[in-house]
């Protein structure tokens, strides 16, 4: 199968994107982290990916599209794929469909992820991270044993930057202008499907599941 998931950040799209890709034996492809490969290996896409996000600016869409559908035409993906995080407005989705049609392919599903503003900002604003060993706790809903401390390496725990309120509120503002024209678009081609994802992993992981079976019958 050929998937795209979207979700607002703090959603929990990155953890049931890999349940999902594995139990479909497919790869699951984020463009952050094909971003952050390619700026890790110094290539001259990286360097044009770097500049952009130093300055502040989105990465355009015709380059964002570019390193994604060279991602999608290696071998693993040729049986499907799973897209995480992509694409991000109705430009990136009309790119995505010309090159996959170029390839005799399309999508079969879109599926997104649904939660109300105010609990993403709970949820994101109570993240803690140790910067030691990784490990990631939350303040309300699985606080450390003793506050501020790793369970793991007992090092400090820290709320990343841009885990802030004000920050979430305006990744949220930034999420809503670019996604409700890209939802619309996927709607009118018969490819949408809502899922709620409040709730545990497992749940959603299941109503994700319902989605599928649904569209796919």
């Amino acid at each position: 199968m050929r998937i795209v998931l979207i979700g607002p950040p703090g959603a929990g799209k990155g953890t049931q994107a890999r349940i999902l890709a594995d139990l479909l034996s497919v790869p699951a492809i984020s463009s952050g982290d094909l971003f952050r490969a390619e700026i890790g290996r110094g290539t001259e896409i990286g360097d044009l990916v770097r500049r952009h996000t130093e300055a502040g600016e989105l990465v355009p869409d015709e380059l964002t599209t570019a390193v994604v559908t060279r991602r999608l035409g290696e071998p693993d993906a040729a049986d499907g794929f799973l897209l995480d995080g992509f694409p991000r407005t109705v430009r990136q989705a009309e790119l995505l469909s010309e090159a996959l049609a170029e390839s005799g392919t399309a999508l079969d599903a879109v599926i997104a992820l649904d939660m109300p503003d105010e609990e993403i900002v709970q949820r994101l604003t109570g993240r803690r991270m140790c910067p030691a060993c990784g490990t990631t706790v939350h303040a309300v809903f699985s606080p450390p044993r003793v506050a501020d401390r790793c369970d793991g390496c007992a090092g400090p725990l820290l709320r990343r930057a841009d885990d802030t309120e004000e920050t979430v509120v305006r990744r949220l503002t930034v999420y809503g202008e670019q996604t409700v024209p890209l939802l619309r678009w996927y709607a009118n081609r018969g490819l949408l499907s809502h899922v709620d994802a409040t709730g545990t992993v497992p749940e959603v992981f299941g109503r994700m599941r319902s989605a599928l079976a649904a569209v796919t019958v």
